[in-house]
């Protein structure tokens, strides 16, 4: 018999507004292309309330509100807030709603009919890391051009500008037509904006024409994927009898506010204690940073497939014992934070710490993975992420200089990915380093605790630049699969024939000699080194002169 205890506690911004039933998971039959500017995107300028009118207003809450209403369904008491009614059927305004989970519009500011300046809400108890968007519009009207203008964005890069689209989802479509989120948008532009007490700030402005009047829509940075997705998720899990007898679900921990961190273990039935024991893990986890929620559906296709009844999925359970935390910082999800959790730290820089009960996600993962170092080895660890600057899907590895008869074998897993799905995943884009201000990730402590394939991977908001998905969106379908090609790619990482992975690693090997005859050429040298004795992180260091040096002072090559 399967125990699991489904909590179901958060935190809404404010007072409880329902979320209709949850959110269809529709593919768009055509692929959809990025936006392709024009040149001539309208950048509004910005003239806050003093020429226009707010219409929607969620004041900060103080500390102990957000502690003591953080569960989902949240305070059914009101707050401080502002919002128009509609005076007449035939009033055009639209009715902004946010206070609903992961939702974070702070404020709208009508300047024009049919044109918003819209506010959002910084993690709490922070005054950055604007970039995740979730709202609501009510009262539309079909056959007008909308202008929506993001006002305190703080990157000065964004997949914006290289063709992403907002996403929009409509009620009515939904119901009458089963159409579900898709990209919308045009005259689409990010531009630096300078505030009137010189702050730097960014704007994302794009028109939207709706399919429907009187309509129910909602913007999003991304698919939305909430903590009562997830929990609903693990429901069908547990209530599953055949699942229960290969994945068991518990509590690893509770978060700052109360919701449970689930933990998953996956693995065959063995046959003995010795056949258990010889098991090696796999590690995954995502959604550290809540506004990632492609991180969710990439882990959503890993768990899909992980549990099936496939061939495959029966023999990775048969030689392993898969480890999975599927969301790290629920709190966070829950309120529409971008990168914190409820304690305004990025909980991917915090790896490192003691403090169990400022950090308590973080710290019992960390726990679990030590005492599962101490009981087997780990295979790989994947922490797994969403990127905003940037396309396709790749991974961040650590560079095991040291280990001369390991050299070169971090990459190879990520190599393998990217020849099992070529229009998706970019290698060139991946980077083997450990930066002293990536210390406190999750990659670079497992990988110090000794997992040597240590690895966040990132999968793009936007789309892919290759082969036949090349500028076009994904869609959560394409992310669903990547968790699939995990697994596709783990056998042929273990397979027992080793020529794929001596072929990777020929191909890698070559891939490093080129890149040092080029920074070579580059400087006129035409000197022959010992490229294998040559640290790989002086090999891609930015400090290019630092890397010359150890060219010019390394041995001859035979």
């Amino acid at each position: 018999m399967l125990y699991v205890f489904l909590s179901f506690r958060g935190y809404y911004c404010g007072a409880y507004v329902p979320l209709f039933a949850s959110l269809l998971e529709w593919v768009p039959p055509e692929p959809e292309p990025f936006y392709q500017p024009t040149g001539n995107e309208f950048a509004p300028e910005i003239v806050g309330e003093s020429s226009g009118t707010v219409v929607y207003y969620i004041e900060p809450a103080t500390t102990g509100t957000y502690f003591i209403v953080s569960r989902v369904g949240g305070s059914r008491q009101p707050i401080k807030s502002a919002a128009v009614s509609l005076k007449d059927p035939e009033d055009t305004v639209l009715l902004f709603e946010s206070r609903f989970e992961s939702g974070n519009l702070q404020k709208a500011v009508r300047v024009g009919e049919y044109e918003y300046e819209l506010t959002l809400r910084t993690d709490l108890y922070t005054s950055k890391h604007t970039q995740w968007y979730y709202f609501r519009v009510q009262n539309t009207r079909k056959d007008v051009t909308y202008r929506f203008t993001i006002v305190n964005l703080m990157k000065a890069k964004s997949l914006y500008n290289m063709g992403m689209k907002p996403l929009m989802y409509s009620q009515k479509d939904a119901e009458s037509q089963g159409i579900g989120w898709r990209r919308m948008g045009n005259d689409i532009k990010y531009y630096k904006y300078n505030t009137e007490e010189g702050q730097t700030l960014y704007c994302l402005t794009w028109t939207v024409c709706f399919p429907n009047s009187y309509d129910t829509c909602y913007f999003a940075q991304f698919y939305p994927y909430t903590y009562s997705d997830l929990q609903n998720y693990l429901l069908t899990l547990v209530g599953n009898p055949l699942y229960s007898q290969y994945c068991k679900l518990r509590p690893l921990c509770s978060s700052l506010a109360g919701n449970i961190v689930y933990l998953l273990t996956i693995t065959n039935p063995s046959k003995g204690a010795i056949a258990a024991a010889a098991k090696k893990a796999i590690i995954l986890s995502a959604r550290v940073h809540p506004g990632e929620t492609n991180s969710s559906w990439v882990m959503r296709g890993f768990l899909d497939f992980i549990v099936s009844d496939a061939p495959d999925a029966h023999l990775l359970r048969d030689l392993f014992i898969f480890k999975v935390v599927p969301m790290l910082n629920p709190d966070g999800v829950i309120v529409g934070n971008y990168r914190c959790s409820l304690a305004g730290r990025d909980l991917n820089r915090n790896y490192r710490t003691e403090l169990k009960e400022s950090f308590p996600c973080i710290w019992y993962t960390r726990a679990m993975i030590k005492k599962v170092l101490e009981e087997r080895e780990v295979l790989l660890y994947c922490d797994i992420h969403g990127h905003s600057r940037k396309n396709n899907i790749f991974m961040y590895g650590c560079n095991n200089k040291y280990a001369q008869n390991q050299l070169l074998h971090e990459r190879i897993f990520p190599l393998m990915m990217s020849k099992n799905i070529p229009d998706k995943f970019c290698f060139n884009s991946c980077k083997f380093q450990v930066q002293k201000c990536k210390e406190g990730t999750g990659r670079v402590v497992m990988w110090r605790m000794g997992i040597l394939n240590s690895y966040t991977m990132e999968s793009t908001f936007s789309g892919s630049t290759l082969g036949a998905k090349s500028n076009c969106h994904f869609t959560f379908e394409d992310l669903k699969s990547l968790g699939y090609h995990v697994c596709d790619t783990l056998l042929d990482f273990c397979d027992p024939d080793r020529s794929k992975f001596q072929q990777c690693l020929l191909e890698l090997k070559e891939l490093l000699k080129q890149k040092i005859q080029i920074k070579l050429s580059e400087l006129g040298k035409n000197m022959e080194t010992t490229w294998s004795d040559i640290s790989l992180s002086d090999v891609e260091s930015r400090d290019f002169r630092k890397a010359l040096w150890i060219f010019l002072s390394s041995k001859t090559i035979e």
